[in-house]
C-alpha cells in the first residue's frame, strides 16, 4: 500500500513551487521586461461575480446614471416654461435654470472620484444619491423664486457629481478592458440623450396637465427605487486607495476656480460686464486656476488629478476635443429650445415630442460607438462626434424664422444626438483604459467634468455672444444666430485639433494588463 505523505513532506514538496511563484510576482512588479508574464490573480469581490450578477450591476448603474440626466434634461427643455412661472422672461436670466445644475455637478466631479477611491466608490455613490434625492424633493417646493429654485438645482447637482464618476469607477472596476466594459460604457453614454429627452418629455407633460413641481417629486421617487435596487446588486467593496489622502486645499482651489469662473460667465449676459463684481471675480477665478495648477504640480502630496494621467498619448488634445464638442452640443440644444419655444411658440410638451428622435438615435448610437472602439482608432470616433454637432448647428443657424419641423429641426435633432454618445463613450473608454484599476474614479471624474462643466460654461460663453449680437434685445433671433455661429466655431476647432493632434490606436485588449491591477487584495 502506498505510503501517505506526512504534512511536513507535503509542505516541503510545495515550498519550491511557492517560492517560484513569489519570485515570479516580485520580478513582474520590479521589472518592465516581465510585464507580459501571466500572473497569479488575487481576486476582488467583483472578479468572482456571476455573469448574470454583472449584467444586473451594469443595468442598474446605467439606469441610475440616466435618472440623473432626467433632471438635467428637464430644465433644458422646460427651462423657459419654468422661468415664466417665476415671471422671468429674459432668456439670459432663464439660462440659470438650465446652467445651475451642471455648474455644480461639473465642478464637484473634480474631487468625487478621488474621494470615492479613498472611502469606497460604492459608499460615495450612495451618499451622493441620497443628497441628490433630498434636494430634488426640495426643488419641488421652490415655486416662488427663480433664485431659490436655481440654488436648489445647484445643490442637487452636487449630489449628482458624487454619483456619476463613481458609477464610471464601478463599471471600470467591475469590468476589465474588453467587450463587457465597452458595452457598459456604450449604454452608459446614452444617459445624456435618452435620459435627457425623457426628462424633457416628462416635465412637458407635468407643465401641460399638472404642475412642474410634481416632476421633481416623481423623479425623486424613481431615483429612490433605482438606487435602492443598485444597493442590493453591488457587492461589498474595499476602497481601492483606503490609505490615501484627499488634497483638501487643492480641492478648495479647484472648486473655487471652477465655480467662480462659471458664475462670472453665466451671470454676465444678464448684468453686463461693467458690473463691479463681474470685473473683480473674473481675474480672481483665473488666479485660482493658476494657484490650483501650481499646487497640484509642486506641493500636493496626493494630487486630485495625478500628472501621470496626462502622459497617455494625445491626452491633452483629446481633452480639448471633448470639451469643445460638449460645449457645442449644450449650446446648440439650448438655442434650439429657445428658437422653438420663444420664436415659434411651441409648448414644452410639443418641443419634447419633437425631441424624441434625439433619444431614439442617441440610444442606438451609444452601443455602436462602444463597438467601434476596439475596431477603429479613437480619433475617428471623436471626429465623427465633432462633425455631427457642427452639421446640426449649420442646419439650425440657417433656418428661416418660421419653418417646417421636418426641414431642419428634425435632421439637426438626429445629428445632435450622435455627438455625446460618440464623444463621451470613446473618451471614457480611452481614458479608463489609460489608467490603472485604482485610478478609475479619477478617470471618471475628468471626463465627467468635461461633459458637465462644458455644458454649463458653454451657455455662459454663448449668452455673452447672444447679448452682444441681439441689438440690445430688439432682435433676439440675431442673438440666437450669433450663439450658433459660435457653436460652429467651437465644433470646427474640435474637429481640426482632433485630426491634427489626437493619435490613439484602437484598443483590442481583453482583461487587466498591469500587475497591480491583477494583484488586489480581498477586503
Amino acid at each position: 500500500m502506498a505510503e501517505t505523505p506526512s504534512s511536513t513532506d507535503t509542505i516541503s514538496t510545495l515550498t519550491p513551487d511557492l517560492e517560484k511563484t513569489t519570485s515570479l510576482v516580485d520580478d513582474v512588479i520590479d521589472s518592465q521586461k516581465y510585464r507580459n508574464v501571466p500572473l497569479p490573480v488575487f481576486t476582488t469581490p467583483q472578479d468572482t461575480l456571476t455573469k448574470s450578477r454583472k449584467i444586473a450591476i451594469s443595468t442598474f448603474l446605467i439606469l441610475c446614471n440616466s435618472v440623473i440626466f432626467l433632471s438635467f434634461g428637464s430644465c433644458m427643455g422646460g427651462g423657459f416654461a419654468v422661468g415664466r412661472s417665476f415671471h422671468v422672461y429674459d432668456p439670459t436670466t432663464t439660462a440659470w435654470i438650465a446652467a445651475s445644475y451642471p455648474l455644480t455637478q461639473g465642478a464637484f466631479v473634480l474631487i468625487s472620484g478621488r474621494i470615492g477611491a479613498i472611502y469606497g466608490h460604492k459608499n460615495i455613490l450612495f451618499l451622493g444619491a441620497a443628497w441628490w434625492i433630498l434636494w430634488t424633493v426640495v426643488n419641488g417646493f421652490c415655486t416662488s423664486s427663480i433664485i431659490s429654485f436655481s440654488i436648489a438645482r445647484a445643490m442637487s447637482g452636487i449630489g449628482a457629481a458624487f454619483v456619476m464618476p463613481n458609477v464610471v469607477a464601478e463599471i471600470g472596476i467591475t469590468f476589465p478592458p474588453g467587450k463587457m466594459r465597452n458595452l457598459s460604457f456604450g449604454f452608459f453614454g446614452f444617459g445624456a440623450p435618452v435620459g435627457g429627452t425623457i426628462g424633457c418629455l416628462l416635465i412637458g407633460i407635468y407643465i401641460e396637465w399638472v404642475e412642474w413641481r410634481w416632476f421633481f417629486f416623481t423623479t425623486a421617487i424613481l431615483g429612490t427605487v433605482l438606487f435602492g435596487a443598485l444597493w442590493f446588486v453591488l457587492p461589498p467593496e474595499t476602497a481601492v486607495d483606503k490609505e490615501g489622502d484627499v488634497d483638501w486645499f487643492g480641492a478648495f482651489l479647484g472648486l473655487a476656480a471652477l465655480i467662480l469662473f462659471n458664475f462670472v460667465w453665466n451671470q454676465a449676459p444678464a448684468v453686463g460686464w461693467s458690473t463691479s463684481y463681474e470685473i473683480a471675480l473674473l481675474p480672481v477665478s483665473i488666479l485660482l486656476f493658476a494657484a490650483f495648477g501650481l499646487w497640484e504640480h509642486k506641493f500636493a502630496k496626493s494630487p486630485i488629478m495625478p500628472l501621470d494621467i496626462w502622459t497617455a498619448p494625445s491626452f491633452f488634445a483629446l481633452v480639448l476635443v471633448v470639451l469643445f464638442s460638449v460645449m457645442s452640443y449644450g449650446i446648440a440644444l439650448w438655442y434650439m429650445v429657445a428658437w422653438q419655444q420663444i420664436i415659434r411658440h411651441w409648448s414644452a410638451f410639443h418641443f419634447a415630442i419633437g425631441l424624441l428622435p434625439h433619444a431614439i438615435f442617441g440610444g442606438l448610437a451609444a452601443p455602436v460607438a462602444a463597438w467601434l472602439v476596439p475596431r477603429v482608432a479613437a480619433q475617428w470616433i471623436l471626429a465623427f462626434g465633432a462633425l455631427v454637432v457642427l452639421l446640426s448647428s449649420v442646419l439650425l443657424v440657417t433656418m428661416p424664422t418660421q419653418g417646417l419641423y421636418w426641414a431642419q429641426i428634425f435632421p439637426a435633432t438626429i445629428l445632435m444626438a450622435l455627438c455625446p454618445d460618440f464623444m463621451f463613450t470613446a473618451a471614457q473608454i480611452v481614458t479608463t483604459n489609460s489608467v490603472r484599476r485604482h485610478e478609475q474614479g479619477i478617470a471618471g471624474s475628468l471626463i465627467s467634468l468635461l461633459q458637465l462643466y462644458g455644458a454649463s460654461i458653454g451657455l455662459g460663453f454663448a449668452g455673452t455672444v447672444e447679448a452682444n449680437t441681439n441689438k440690445h434685445g430688439e432682435d433676439p433671433l440675431a442673438g440666437y444666430r450669433g450663439a450658433l455661429y459660435f457653436v460652429i466655431g467651437l465644433a470646427a476647432a474640435a474637429l481640426v485639433i482632433d485630426m491634427l493632434f489626437v493619435r490613439v490606436p484602437k484598443d483590442e485588449r481583453e482583461g487587466w494588463q498591469h500587475e497591480e491591477d491583477a494583484i488586489v487584495k480581498v477586503g
